[in-house]
């Protein structure tokens, strides 16, 4: 279980509070949906979920144990917004070895099927993919290390309807092995598959009602 209690985030550099008093409960195997316009703090938040930024007042807990920046770097993955700008390797392979040069064949074939990329060549350049394939392989990135708390950044952006769908398709199927924290700020089909759902307005948490989101339908043309 995920708790954070009274989380606060106030750089000394800007006048006000960019996250204040943030307290969120997220459930093992939960999808957890935070809704917000540009600027609200979401990407903040999820930095300082994944120990890239430092909180400043508040705790930080996964079951019992109060996280610091490292435990936080052990227990979630990031997927950044747009993470194919952030792929070195050559290869399919050498992407997902980064860091990590022994990894076995073993784990790498686990996270590319919990991707539904094991179709795919080792040595393909991970820039040949389609946008929705290279999100999911920038998803089996993050498998490989094994988290128990998986965030992604704006996950849909930038994909057409029928990556979007499949995307959504997959999320679904890993929230049954990982837990999920995703922020938005166009929820869309997400809502879908989101058992707990918040908006962040201004720095401000707040429970919301998923029927107060209305899913965007995509226009069929005769």
């Amino acid at each position: 279980m995920l708790y954070l209690k009274n989380l606060i985030y106030h750089p000394p550099a800007t006048p006000s509070a960019i996250l204040k008093s943030i307290n969120l409960e997220l459930a093992p195997q939960q999808m957890g949906l935070i809704v917000g316009p540009s600027g609200s703090g979401k990407s903040t938040l999820l930095e300082i979920l994944a120990g890239l930024a430092q909180k400043t007042a508040g705790t930080i807990s996964w079951r019992d144990q109060e996280l610091s920046p490292d435990h936080l770097q052990q227990l979630g993955g990031l997927v950044f917004q747009f993470p194919e700008r952030h792929f070195c390797g050559h290869t399919i392979l050498s992407e997902l070895r980064l860091g990590h040069p022994e990894l076995g064949k073993e784990r790498i074939d686990q996270a590319l099927a919990a991707v539904r990329l094991s179709h795919l060549s080792l040595s393909t350049s991970p820039r040949s993919l389609s946008g929705g394939q290279q999100r999911r392989l920038a998803l089996a990135v993050q498998l490989i290390r094994q988290p128990y708390l998986l965030l992604l950044d704006e996950p849909t952006a930038g994909l057409d309807w029928s990556m979007r769908q499949q995307l959504i398709s997959l999320l679904g199927e890993l929230k049954k092995e990982w837990t999920l924290l995703i922020v938005s700020h166009e929820p869309g089909e997400l809502m879908a598959i989101a058992d707990r759902c918040w908006t962040l307005q201004q720095g401000e948490l707040a429970v919301a009602d998923p029927a107060s989101f209305v899913t965007q339908q995509p226009v069929v043309q005769a």
